[in-house]
């Protein structure tokens, strides 16, 4: 078995990604007794739907990969995956575009821990120098209408960058389709 790589899985709304990226890390745990997998959720809930919706996917999660451990992380992304890095243990990060939303637009009542640039050199760094194989999620947003506000125009554009940014530091880029998955970039 080949061993796994740094991926980024990119797609629409409800596209597969997610699925596609817990699958990776039941099949991760299930190659060798002593591997582990954690989930780096960057959701943060700052309203009654996010909260709904976080419980929701932690029970999905639950349900279908039992020992892949939860961490969350909304901010300082990087240092968090640094932080967790170990050679048997798999890192999957769910997902990039909240976590950038997020410093970009930060809900009422919360400020970033770092400006936007520092976080996503922090996030690169951390791809580079990670000992553990890292499956980064994120929406693939730039196929639609550009948004009529400056600050949602912004955001579009500096995920766009982060996508491009992350691709060049993963030998596997997928892009989800309908719970199809077209390999983009495949290094390995």
């Amino acid at each position: 078995m080949t061993p796994l790589q740094h991926e980024l899985i990119l797609g629409g709304a409800k596209s597969g990604k997610s699925r596609c990226a817990e699958e990776r890390a039941l099949r991760w745990l299930q190659a060798d007794r002593d591997h582990r997998a954690t989930l780096v959720a960057t959701a943060l809930a700052a309203d009654d739907e996010m909260r709904a919706r976080i419980a929701r996917h932690r029970a999905d999660r639950a349900a279908r990969v039992p020992a892949l451990e939860t961490v969350e992380a909304h901010a300082e992304l990087g240092a968090t995956l640094l932080r967790l890095a170990e050679p048997g243990r798999l890192l999957v990060v769910d997902c990039l575009t909240l976590w950038l939303t997020q410093c970009l637009l930060p809900p009422p009542g919360v400020t970033p821990a770092l400006p936007w640039a520092q976080e996503r050199e922090a996030l690169l760094a951390a791809l580079r120098e990670s000992t553990s194989p890292l499956l980064l999620v994120s929406n693939e947003i730039g196929l639609g209408v550009m948004p009529l506000a400056r600050q949602a125009r912004a955001a579009v554009d500096a995920l766009g960058h982060l996508h491009q940014a992350v691709a060049a530091c993963c030998p596997r880029v997928t892009l989800m389709v309908a719970g199809c998955a077209l390999r983009v970039k495949d290094e390995t």
